[in-house]
């Protein structure tokens, strides 16, 4: 019997692992050979690429050298190198595979990209940000060897007004499927009704067939949870069509279904089953939220029934040291930073994101606004995308919603950003033929009883195209666009297609908009502006410091710092506590999106050189937290805080404005050396205390108080010269998959052990084991030295080193040393899933 047992087990193994996937997604960017310049010949397939260098995907070649004012994309592109580069890729597949139909799909790369596979040219694309697919097939040779080329063209610059990456910067995927299998992003699901108690899912499913032969095919739809497990299924014959498209709509209702929101964000997943003769030819997964939305004109959002005001950021897509090339756990450590500070909300600025982005945000609540173009048909950079818009709008923003629209974290569509069509200096006079007849066409598809009385300019009419795209598309999601013109007469507003109305600063005009918007509905598309760098003060921290003069006005001082007080801000925004007293204070403003979450590479605002990264942040470059992150914590977590600022190493006598924000207490008590300066309390709309403390070196002690009760205390000392160096990582435990990452923190210390706020050494790292140092940085906007060097100074007493698994396991050992300190190291664990 033990030896019959024994043959079962067995045999259901075997069983189990013969089994044959039907859809094979396979990660495909691992050991590409690049070539950083061009060559003419690069597409052939009997090019000899031996000398090349290897490398895997994403990568971002331009985030490897020094930054410098000589580079074309100037310091507001990042002061970093464009130009043209080559990737190429041998592989072979089994002959096995034969008969399969295989894709390549491209999450993104940053721009003007060709795509040869063995020799033969089989697409292009100009957007740096869109997501597209190629079919592989009829270029194919099974069971020998294949090449596939790729030329990125990111010469012409500027073509950006931020840091935009330039290479294969996200990730690639081979697909082999059977020819009768579910399309590119072919799913599209919706739950139309949702309550409580109960939800209806719809689901749209578009089948293509590439061979010339008409079937008959059985699609089951299974919906699944967040533990594994089936809840309920629907099954439906599909007539397929010979080498085209089939779509069948299919319903399922939920019993008592668990609700995606910002704070429990549940995921199912519908499982999509296309079965011939009774045998699974294909399986394809879709994840999804229930929940169901609505934005009011007096309340503002309601999700789920339920009032809740969007407390967002806007981000670029950089990741600070490692540029642009996509790294999931870079992506989900900016988002658990944020996450903390109580942000419920990400604005994708400018363009479309990568699918991983989108893919933690549905895993952990936030409220995203889907971007999809910074400029229309006018250019805002030299170079920039206006010049593919009018032949690839279309196409692109077609991809990006069918791509996008199964995310329950995306909760509107934006089609522009600040777009100059806004006002009337664009007309059909200056249109070039293409352009004019692009609009002209679209006007007489028009239901002319969908189209508002007045006569409508161009921008008008393109307008209501791009909103007619995403709604034909997407109808469950509100269209918006970020507007700096917020008067009525921007063409935007008068096309009437915006079903949300985006203010983009102009905090003057949020409080009355309904006497120029009746019936409208309000969202802070972007606001504040602030401008800060971590650990800078200047003082006295009540008076106001607006840079520059005006937008188009250049700036400069002798340090290009700007203060840590919310005491700086641009002439055309405000200090983060006048922006969130608004928000907070009517009901009506749905919520906002500041400018920004973590600072980001290019756009040096206020400076120019030798800037080379923007001073917007609540968090810097590095990921460092600067002081205001503390107030939003304060007013938009319920957890307990006192942060008390700044440091306590100034000059003898020095008059010092000392800050405090705290939350669930009703007063903060100030002491210098066990005497108590006094007690302050917020007065309505106020979001901090001050005190003006003249600097003497000790020891400085906040204790905030509720009812009389000490909540949390927080002390500041006055530290001496540094003699050693400390490490601390954000994971000690990584994946040795060649992706996952550790952050490891970088501080010394002085005699007493105290972290020295002031330190600026210069620290020198290196690496045994099985890992690499993906990048170091310091949160410094104007350190010009690359930051994939394995070395960086202190700034305002941070730096930070990044470490990076490799795919073999075992111990990774980072060193750091700085001349006149004690050494130390760090010891990170990585291990195969």
């Amino acid at each position: 019997m033990k030896i019959l047992y024994g043959l079962i087990i067995i045999s259901i193994l075997c069983g189990c692992s013969t089994q044959v996937k039907v859809r094979d997604r396979a990660d495909f960017t691992e050991n590409w050979k690049f070539y950083l310049g061009d060559d003419s010949l690069a597409n052939k397939a009997q090019y000899d690429d031996s000398k090349w260098r290897t490398l895997d995907l994403p990568h971002d070649w331009s985030i490897e050298a020094d930054f410098s004012l000589s580079n074309p994309a100037t310091p507001g592109g990042g002061a970093l190198p464009g130009g043209v580069g080559w990737y190429r890729k041998e592989f072979t597949l089994d002959k096995s595979s034969e008969g399969k139909t295989v894709y390549i799909d491209f999450d993104g790369i940053y721009w003007n990209s060709k795509v040869w596979v063995n020799g033969h040219l089989i697409g292009e694309r100009p957007n740096g940000y869109i997501s597209f697919r190629y079919d592989l097939t009829p270029y194919l040779k099974f069971g020998e060897k294949n090449i596939i080329s790729v030329r990125v063209d990111n010469s012409q610059q500027p073509n950006s007004r931020w840091y935009s990456g330039s290479g294969i910067y996200r990730n690639v995927w081979l697909v082999t499927v059977d020819p009768v299998h579910v399309d590119y992003n072919g799913t599209y699901i919706t739950t139309p009704v949702v309550t409580k108690d109960s939800a209806e899912i719809k689901i749209v499913t578009t089948i293509r067939t590439t061979e010339n032969t008409l079937s008959d095919v059985e699609l089951y739809s299974i919906l699944v949870d967040a533990e594994g497990k089936e809840v309920t299924r629907i099954n439906s014959s599909v007539n397929t069509t010979a080498s085209g498209v089939a779509t069948s709509e299919q319903a399922l209702k939920v019993e008592q279904p668990n609700l995606w929101s910002v704070d429990k964000p549940y995921m199912y997943k519908v499982v999509s089953q296309i079965k011939q003769n009774g045998k699974i030819i294909d399986e394809y997964e879709t994840p999804i939220g229930i929940r169901y939305f609505t934005f009011d004109k007096d309340k503002g959002f309601f999700l789920n029934g339920e009032s809740v005001k969007i407390k967002g950021v806007c981000n670029h897509h950089d990741l600070g040291c490692l540029g642009a090339a996509v790294n999931v756990r870079a992506i989900e450590r900016q988002l658990e930073i944020l996450k903390e500070m109580g942000c419920n909300g990400i604005r994708t600025a400018h363009n479309p994101p990568s699918p991983e982005l989108l893919d933690l945000c549905d895993k952990m609540g936030f409220i995203v606004m889907d971007e999809a173009f910074d400029m229309w048909r006018k250019k805002k950079s030299p170079y920039d995308y206006s010049q593919f818009f009018p032949e690839w709008h279309e196409r692109d923003l077609t991809d990006l919603i069918l791509r996008d629209r199964n995310h329950p974290s995306i909760f509107m569509w934006s089609i522009g950003n600040e777009i100059l069509e806004q006002w009337s200096h664009i007309d059909a006079d200056t249109l070039d033929l293409q352009q004019a007849n692009m609009v002209l066409n679209f006007a007489n598809t028009l239901d002319k009883k969908s189209v508002p009385s007045k006569d409508l300019h161009v921008n008008s009419l393109l307008t209501l195209k791009l909103a007619d795209i995403v709604k034909q598309l997407d109808p469950t999601r509100p269209v918006t666009t970020g507007n700096n013109e917020t008067e009525p007469s921007n063409h935007i507003f008068r096309s009437e297609a915006m079903e949300i109305i985006g203010f983009n600063y102009h905090e003057n005009n949020w409080v009355n908009f309904h006497e120029k918007f009746p019936g409208q509905k309000l969202i802070i598309t972007e606001s504040t502006s602030a401008l800060m760098s971590r650990g800078y003060y200047i003082m006295p921290s009540d008076s106001m410091n607006i840079w520059p003069e005006r937008w188009d006005k250049p700036f400069d001082r002798t340090v290009h710092q700007c203060s840590s007080y919310d005491n700086n801000h641009v002439p055309w925004g405000t200090t983060h506590e006048d922006t969130w007293r608004l928000i907070k204070e009517y009901d009506h403003i749905s919520g906002v999106y500041l400018w920004t979450g973590f600072d980001y590479l290019g756009e040096p605002t206020p400076f120019w050189w030798p800037s080379r990264s923007s001073y917007f942040g609540i968090i810097d470059l590095a990921g460092f937290a600067k002081d205001v992150y503390y107030m939003y914590q304060s007013e938009w977590t319920n957890k307990d805080v006192l942060h008390l600022f700044p440091h306590w190493n100034w000059d003898e006598g020095q008059l010092v404005d000392v800050w405090a924000y705290y939350s669930n207490a009703d007063e903060v008590e100030l002491y210098l050396n066990g005497k108590s300066l006094g007690t302050k309390t917020k007065k309505d709309g106020e979001f901090h205390v001050l005190w003006r403390v003249p600097y003497t070196k000790g020891t400085l002690k906040a204790v905030s108080r509720k009812n009389g009760k000490e909540v949390l205390s927080r002390e500041i000392k006055t530290t001496s010269k540094p003699v050693s160096i400390r490490l601390t990582a954000d994971r000690n435990k990584i994946t040795a998959d060649g992706k996952d990452l550790s952050f490891v923190t970088v501080e010394v210390l002085d005699a007493d052990g105290l972290v020295v706020p002031t330190a600026d050494n210069l620290i020198k790292f290196s690496i045994a084991g099985n890992g690499i140092i993906a990048g170091t940085d310091n949160g410094n906007p104007t350190d010009s030295l690359s930051l994939k060097k394995p070395e960086r100074q202190l700034f305002s007493g941070k730096a930070i080193a990044v470490i990076q698994s490799t795919r073999k396991e075992g111990k990774i050992v980072l060193k750091a040393s700085s001349e006149g300190l004690e050494s130390n190291y760090i010891e990170i664990s990585s291990k195969k899933r």
